[in-house]
């Protein structure tokens, strides 16, 4: 016997614990895509009961079913188009008058609708008292006290869920606005039903008061119906009569009606046994949210987020380093001398393995992050620099894909999506690649380790510092240019501070590093391996004459050598001359004149070219080249050795090479999240503009230093 499937749509208000419900819900029993056409992350999830199969979708946290925001558009056209069977509206129990807003919106769709009173816990801690089932009648929509944390009320809300979708309750239990928006409002649904295919895809109640709240999207759908302009000019009328009646804009009266339905509710349904007369969340802000502390403390929280990940990332990192290395060797060993054997050791294990220890980088960064996220710090982050940024032209708000810009630039740029105004979108999304992301930092750390050996952790820390400072600039100059305008005002509602649950940062986190880990198994390792066979083909074998005039040279200068140190010299100069006379060294000596001025040769060239795809395989593409790709990462001292020992490098030119990295177009992925968040025009600006200003911005400094004498 089948199991019936029940498709079931998690949504509320951002900060209401909706997540954790979610993940209290399906366990781990879910995936993660896009929605069609937008990069907007989609949850789903499954869980099996009795004969019943829930099938779960997560979402994006929203205020109102009014879209502005690309999250709010993705959560209204997905209940409208693709009707599930029921709605979870997940409600913080602490703030239920604000919560509730969207709730109501929910239930004039005409889809069954549930209300999870998530957080009672930290309710009844406040001296709330809410009365569920009294709540229940007023609003006819089931309540159930859920603390998504701990898991308590899952097996309720279920109950709940099979109860409500097989007993149906009437769908005339939605506010009713007073007799003359009323009576508006019928005259619209009557007209709305007389095309029974329309009236079948879109809730009549639903759509005629978005009339009346001049939703454009509304008045868009009109243009299906059969008889679409008459209706639209007749709630054009409506408005207009409303509107004199009330003395005020219609969106403000129905808005003023539905706060005012709700606080009757809610006097009715919640009592106040005590008010606590300290407030931990209040105490904090205080310091937090001072005006002159605010700052220091942000910039303190970020200090101390990336030194604890490089210092504690330090030790996996080597572990995994070893790990790589001793595979290669065994390997060496294992495999016959052929073109397979290099391929594996010197393309895949020297690409992927280099990228792969960093994962534990990766893992702390985000560890952290979801841990300011969970207590509530980060929108305290976004209050805290919201009057810094609007100087630049930045919204406040920013400040979230930005911090997120550090880890990887994908989800930085897709969290954009959460900004209302186009504007501050594009400004936003056009910035963060100036945000040093995670495959950044491998490039980072050979370097600094190689050339500043003294002070690798202030070079590169001054890097990241370097590319906020530029995101600055180029806001600033934007905002005065092409995207003039001033960022929209910064409302936000601040969350309480909350202890974080180990389960739900073990889910974020894995979900992220899954994602660099996919990136490593799929996009790096075809890098990996085109690298791999530009260098090794077409095959070149060093003439007899010159294998010759090179021992004769290096005998000469190096009488006291070993037969041993000459069979590994001329190995070296074999292996140059392979590499000279391979593909990637044509393609590096024709495009060396661009980079040429910067102080890069074809190698370094060939590097930069390979590191579009991302940047971590600039590293890898490095090992690759200099003979040193057997097992090294970039943490090994036969890179750096090499790098050290070419002519070509030096202090300088590995500055102007980070600083080269730091600016250039970031990985095809983020690219590609880029053009879909922009569209095309957006996206060949962005390129443009990034190669432009690198090269222009490594050929000042180079030339800079060069007269200076710097770092020579």
């Amino acid at each position: 016997m089948s199991k019936r499937k029940l498709r079931i749509a998690l949504a509320g208000n951002p900060n209401s614990g909706k997540t954790t419900i979610f993940n209290a819900l399906t366990g781990a029993h879910h995936k993660v895509g896009n929605y069609p056409g937008v990069t907007v992350e989609k949850k789903e999830g499954q869980r099996i009961r009795g004969d019943r199969v829930y099938h779960f979708i997560d979402l994006p946290g929203i205020y109102s079913l009014t879209a502005y925001s690309i999250d709010e558009v993705v959560t209204r056209d997905f209940l409208l188009d693709e009707k599930p069977d029921l709605i979870i509206d997940v409600l913080d129990s602490t703030n239920l008058e604000r919560h509730l807003y969207l709730c109501l919106q929910f239930q004039e769709l005409g889809i069954p609708v549930i209300g999870a009173l998530n957080m009672t816990d930290e309710a009844e801690a406040k001296g709330i008292k809410i009365d569920a089932e009294a709540l229940s009648r007023i609003l006819g929509i089931p309540m159930v006290k859920t603390i998504g944390t701990h898991g308590t009320g899952i097996d309720f809300l279920l109950d709940k869920v099979d109860e409500t979708l097989e007993h149906p309750q009437p769908q005339d239990r939605s506010i009713r606005y007073g007799d003359e928006i009323e009576a508006k409002l019928q005259r619209l649904q009557t007209l709305i039903n007389l095309d029974e295919h329309f009236a079948a895809r879109f809730p009549s109640r639903w759509l005629a008061v978005k009339l009346l709240e001049k939703d454009a999207n509304a008045y868009e759908r009109l243009k299906d119906h059969s008889n679409g302009p008459s209706i639209a000019a007749e709630a054009r009328d409506a408005i207009s009569w409303l509107e004199k009646h009330y003395g005020k804009d219609n969106e403000i009266v129905l808005s003023e009606q539905r706060y005012g339905y709700i606080r009757g509710a809610v006097k009715e349904c919640i009592k106040i046994v005590k008010k606590p007369d300290f407030s931990i969340t209040e105490a904090i802000d205080r310091v937090i949210m001072h005006p002159v502390l605010s700052m220091p403390i942000f910039i303190l929280v970020l200090w101390a987020m990336f030194q604890i990940t490089f210092t504690l990332g330090e030790y996996p990192m080597a572990w995994l380093e070893s790990f790589f290395s001793w595979l290669s060797g065994v390997l060496y060993q294992m495999l016959p001398e052929s073109g397979f054997r290099s391929l594996i050791i010197d393309g895949v294990i020297a690409g992927v393995g280099g990228v792969l220890s960093f994962v534990p980088l990766i893992i702390i960064l985000f560890f952290l992050l979801s841990i300011l996220e969970d207590i509530g710090y980060m929108s305290r982050a976004a209050f805290a620099t919201d009057k810094f940024l609007h100087t630049f032209g930045l919204h406040g708000q920013s400040i979230f894909p930005m911090m997120l810009g550090f880890g990887c630039s994908v989800p930085a740029i897709m969290a954009a999506r959460t900004l209302n105004s186009r504007r501050d979108r594009i400004l936003t999304i056009l910035v963060i690649p100036f945000i040093s992301c995670g495959a950044k930092l491998p490039v980072y750390v050979l370097l600094a380790a190689a050339f500043f050996p003294d002070n690798p952790a202030l070079i590169v820390m001054a890097i990241y510092g370097i590319g906020v400072v530029l995101s600055l600039v180029a806001a600033f100059v934007l905002n005065r240019t092409i995207l003039r305008g001033d960022p929209t005002p910064f409302v936000m509602e601040l969350p309480p501070y909350r202890a974080p649950t180990l389960r739900g940062i073990i889910w974020h986190v894995w979900d992220k590093t899954r994602e660099y880990i996919k990136k490593a198994g799929t996009v790096i390792l075809a890098a990996s391996i085109l690298i791999w066979a530009i260098t090794t083909f077409p095959s070149s074998s060093l003439p007899e004459s010159q294998k010759e005039a090179l021992k004769v040279s290096y005998l000469a200068e190096h009488p006291e050598s070993s037969q041993k140190m000459l069979d590994q010299y001329l190995e070296v100069q074999a292996s140059e001359y392979q590499l000279a006379h391979s593909l990637a060294g044509i393609i590096g000596r024709t495009i060396e004149p661009v980079f040429k001025p910067l102080g890069f040769d074809w190698k370094i060239a060939v590097a930069m070219v390979t590191g579009f795809t991302a940047k971590e395989v600039i590293v890898s593409t490095l090992g690759i080249l200099y003979g040193v790709g057997q097992g090294e990462s970039e943490a090994s001292e036969g890179l750096r050795a090499a790098l050290q020992h070419d002519p070509v490098w030096n202090p300088l030119v590995a500055f102007v090479l980070m600083l080269f990295v730091l600016v250039i177009p970031p990985c095809f992925a983020a690219q590609a999240t880029i053009r879909a968040e922009l569209g095309w025009s957006w996206w060949a600006f962005s390129v443009v503009t990034l190669l432009v200003f690198g090269w222009l911005l490594g050929l000042a400094v180079y030339q800079i230093g060069i007269l200076a004498g710097v770092g020579l």
